[in-house]
């Protein structure tokens, strides 16, 4: 415990502001209107029910000097502009600031668009769920102050490495297709046909971080909030919209610790870019629709539940939070890449093509005309002594390991991606030199350098908060 935050403990206690309070809440944001498109394929796909409820799961805790939320959203990925209507919106409403609201997306690929983007359609039912998601978020947040009350919190965690595997693979001989750009030369190819591989491009993270929050008045659980780095687990029906195993998870924790209906619990996503369930070296047999889904959710919960056990609550809990606003270069294609891309939309490219083409040749025009630079949302929190930063991207596992190495909150710190926005892909400059999917423009829109320079500063951010800058 550093100097600085051992002296705020005590000023504290002796002010008598030291009480550490939360309050959850969670308000269901299943379409009310369908069909709906889903998010998360190449393809429209249409939905006309819910598998299961959707929901925006929010925390808010208060240390008498600093208030902060954090909200889960069932969704793929979140616009910034819908965030911050949604942040402004509960500031109105509540005490907090709107920059001490996190808000994060798990990552289902079975829900409705939370972004603008070229292919969503335009209709009441759309326009009427981008409503539905920026005033769910904002109630959530409202709810779970009103609920606010004295609390301790304990920290944890739990390994489940069986369920995670890097999709980025080095292959053998004729293993490489040609790109979306027209070009055989990425060295590296996502989700590969398991007979050419030969090994993983990057690292997994087994680690499964949760945050524990009671009740000391009646010992009444409050909340849990858990992050692990899986992209998502999917094999569900086409037809409807899912939470995934975020939301299967957080119905399992609910179920075994909450003492009542108001026990809120959420599973964020870690850095999961290049981390998906799919074993690409022992083929599992043919399963039932959702059934994977729920046998990841059951090993997960009950791995977080055998670490809940051993846990140590603590009444003295401090909170800080930094939110700084890094402005960065989008990517921009070269006159080479804008010709192919025109030549693939007018149908005059060369063969061979990749699939994906078409789509890849509106986003690198889309770069072209698009803005030359975005602005990004970056936080870092301390909650006790557990540090969690955010990051707006879909962020390769091994950025998340070294902000974990390098961190000043020795105890525990995790990243929650898809986080205050969307801004694409986030690989390291060694991954972009490998190409593959997750490298690609459109798939990854900002500065090949983003990730250096998102590290520094969460790094920096990070000693703030830990009272060591």
């Amino acid at each position: 415990m550093s100097l600085q935050l051992l002296a705020t403990l005590l000023l504290l206690a002796t002010t008598g502001l030291a009480e550490f309070r939360a309050g959850s809440a969670k308000v269901d944001i299943t379409p009310k209107v369908w069909p709906v498109q889903m998010v998360g394929s190449f393809h429209e796909r249409l939905a006309d029910k819910a598998h299961d409820p959707l929901f925006a799961r929010a925390i808010v805790c208060d240390d008498g000097q600093t208030r902060l939320a954090i909200v889960i959203v069932d969704n793929c990925l979140i616009g910034r502009n819908y965030l911050d209507r949604a942040k402004a919106l509960a500031a109105e409403h509540t005490r907090l600031r709107a920059d001490r609201i996190l808000v994060a997306a798990t990552h289902t690929h079975t829900a409705p668009p939370g972004k603008d983007r070229r292919t969503n359609r335009d209709d009441a039912a759309h326009r009427a769920y981008f409503k539905q998601l920026v005033e769910g978020i904002a109630e959530a947040i409202a709810q779970a102050e009103k609920n606010l009350v004295p609390a301790e919190m304990a920290h944890g965690v739990a390994l489940v490495p069986e369920e995670i595997f890097n999709r980025r693979w080095h292959m053998k001989s004729g293993g490489i297709a040609v790109n979306p750009f027209g070009s055989p030369n990425d060295i590296v190819r996502m989700n590969p046909p398991r007979n050419l591989i030969d090994r993983p491009a990057g690292p997994t993270d087994p680690e499964v971080h949760f945050i524990s929050l009671r009740g000391t008045e009646d010992g009444r659980p409050i909340a849990l909030l858990a992050n692990y780095s899986l992209h998502y687990v999917g094999g569900l029906p086409a037809d409807g919209v899912s939470a995934d195993y975020f939301g299967v998870f957080a119905g399992m924790i609910e179920k075994a610790l909450g003492a009542d209906k108001d026990y809120v619990a959420m599973m964020s996503n870690g850095t999961s870019g290049d981390i998906n369930n799919i074993s690409f070296r022992v083929p599992r047999p043919r399963q039932k629709p959702m059934q994977r889904m729920n046998e990841v959710a059951q090993l997960v919960a009950d791995r977080v539940l055998a670490a809940h056990k051993q846990v140590a609550f603590r009444k003295d809990i401090t909170l800080a939070m930094e939110q700084t606003l890094l402005t960065l270069k989008n990517r921009q294609p070269t006159a080479k890449q804008i010709a192919y891309a025109k030549a693939v939309l007018g149908g005059t490219a060369p063969e061979p093509l990749s699939g994906l083409a078409n789509a890849y040749a509106h986003r690198t025009l889309a770069l072209a005309n698009g803005p030359r630079e975005e602005e990004i949302v970056l936080q870092a929190l301390r909650l006790g002594e557990v540090g969690i930063t955010s990051i707006p991207c879909e962020v390769l596992c091994e950025i998340g390991l070294t902000l974990k190495a390098k961190s000043p909150l020795p105890q525990a710190t995790f990243t929650i991606e898809l986080a205050n926005g969307h801004n694409g892909y986030l690989p390291t400059p060694r991954q972009h030199t490998l190409g593959g999917y997750e490298t690609w423009m459109g798939t990854c829109t900002l500065e090949l350098l983003a990730s250096v320079k998102i590290q520094k500063t969460l790094l920096g951010m990070l000693e703030k908060v830990a009272g060591k800058d």
